[in-house]
């Protein structure tokens, strides 16, 4: 990671930490309080098999002064090569003329050859992989981690868009906190010091 991290110091480019994951239509379950005697009762649809796919990068600018979040969700769909294509332009748009280091894990539609082009022939993009069974490096772990664990656990709604709805607010809720944001980037073992 290291040299990674010099070179975007050096170029002054932005740090784009790149994950997915899913969100299912079973419940996290979590410990909850409930008044004595009242055993809480958590109600889900059987047999659902509905899923939200979803796509998030934390962004550092080269100031290193802030981080931001952009994502995006695919109720009922597999994140594959084509997606990931599509996120990264929007990111592309959303970082304007900022050259930046997509720094993601080996998962296989990372290093597909569509995706590998299309950052190869963006001026400014450059791409680092982690290494291999190090999910603690890569910070929108946590941001993963935290929306299962608290604002979503305990939940069961009836259908994946009504899961969609709801990962959306809570994950647009997370976007608007800067100070959660820097938490996940000073949480991970990275080296990466914020202003």
């Amino acid at each position: 990671m290291a040299p990674g991290q010099k070179g975007a110091s050096r170029l002054k480019a932005a740090l784009v930490f790149i994950d997915e994951s899913g969100f299912l239509m079973a419940p996290h379950l979590r410990r909850s309080w409930a008044p004595r005697g009242m055993t809480p009762v958590l109600f889900q649809r059987g047999r659902a098999w509905g899923k939200v796919s979803a796509i998030a990068a934390l962004v550092v600018p080269p100031q290193r002064n802030r981080v931001s979040c952009v994502f995006r969700l695919h109720p009922n769909a597999t994140i594959d090569a084509g997606l990931v294509l599509g996120f990264l332009r929007q990111l592309a748009r959303h970082l304007g003329d900022t050259a930046f280091f997509v720094i993601w894990d080996r998962w296989q539609p990372h290093r597909a050859t569509r995706v590998r082009t299309f950052l190869a022939r963006l001026p400014g993009a450059n791409s680092h992989l982690l290494p291999a069974y190090a999910p603690e490096l890569n910070p929108v772990e946590y941001l993963w981690d935290y929306l299962k664990i608290n604002p979503l656990a305990n939940l069961a709604p009836d259908d994946a868009e009504a899961l969609a709805v709801l990962t959306r607010g809570h994950a647009r809720s997370v976007q608007r906190c800067s100070t959660l944001l820097r938490s996940f980037i000073e949480h991970s073992p990275l080296s990466l010091r914020l202003k």
